[in-house]
This record gives structure tokens, sequence and C-alpha cells, in this order.
């Protein structure tokens, strides 16, 4: 067993953990966050993403002990102030789900998407939302949800300035 120390979604947890733990499973089993879904242990589908210190990753593929002393957010930690994060939001409004099994893996991966590009294209967002597989909408409406939520977030970073 080791002991690991790490935050999750704005709050800090410690416990002694096995080594081979997956992070996915230390979430859900653990802490009983259960956001972020098991989808095919293979780091196929990216049901699984969440951000480690603001950077997608496939939860399937990390271990709990190299999240120790990271800050993990996860898409129940994205919302603030009672609001939805803007990608939620536009995930929501221009109905970038259907079944809802991929999307918060998809939300979390294209909040690292805006984060490293505020502007991107229709490519560049289908390219950056590739390692997340969803089988039920075509992705037309996911891209949409992306471009929605990246017009927004730049009216507020202007705001914001």
């Amino acid at each position: 067993m080791r002991r690991i120390r790490v935050t999750v979604d704005g709050r800090a947890h410690e416990h002694e953990v096995e080594p081979r733990l997956l992070l996915i499973h230390y979430l859900r089993e653990v802490l009983g966050i259960g956001g972020a879904h098991v989808g095919c242990d293979t780091s196929n589908c990216g049901a699984c993403t969440v951000l480690m210190d603001g950077e997608s990753v496939k939860s399937c593929t990390v271990l709990a002990v190299q999240a120790d002393g990271h800050e993990i957010t996860t898409v129940q930690g994205l919302a603030g102030d009672g609001g939805w994060h803007p990608v939620q939001k536009a995930f929501h409004e221009a109905h970038g789900l259907q079944c809802g099994y991929c999307t918060p893996g998809m939300i979390m991966a294209a909040v690292s998407l805006l984060r490293e590009n505020p502007d991107p294209s229709e490519q560049e967002i289908r390219e950056g939302l590739e390692g997340n597989l969803c089988r039920c909408t075509g992705y037309e409406n996911i891209v949409k949800a992306v471009q929605q939520a990246a017009h927004e977030m730049r009216g507020q970073a202007v705001a914001a300035s």
C-alpha cells in the first residue's frame, strides 16, 4: 500500500492505495465520483478523460499513485458559482450528446483543447477530440458545441480584460 495525497475537484484527499490501482477506479470506487466513466479499460474510448494539472489524461491509463501531489478535475468539478462551465453549457444547448456515456470525457477533452487553442478550426476540434469516441452522435453537434463554447469563452476573456 502507498499513501497518496491528491486534490480532486478542489478538495484534498489522502488515502492508502494499492500501487496498481488505476486513477479511474480511485475516483469512482474510493472517492465515489462517478462523472468519469469506464468505457473500455484500454485507453481507446476516452470516456474516462479527466484533467490532471489542467492537461487531459485518460484515467484508465494513469495509476492513482501517479496522481500523488497533483490536481485532478472531473466533469463534476468544472462548474463554478452554481453555474455550468461554458463547455458543459454548450454541449447541452447544441445537443452535443445523445446517450451521454462519452459526454464527460468529451467535455474534459474539449476543455483541455480550448485551453491550448482558444480559437480552433473545425478540423482542429476534430483532431483535438479524436482520442474520444462517441458511438451515437456522429460528432456534428459535438463540434458545434465546442465551437459555441470557444466563442463564449473568448467573449468572457475579452470582457474580463
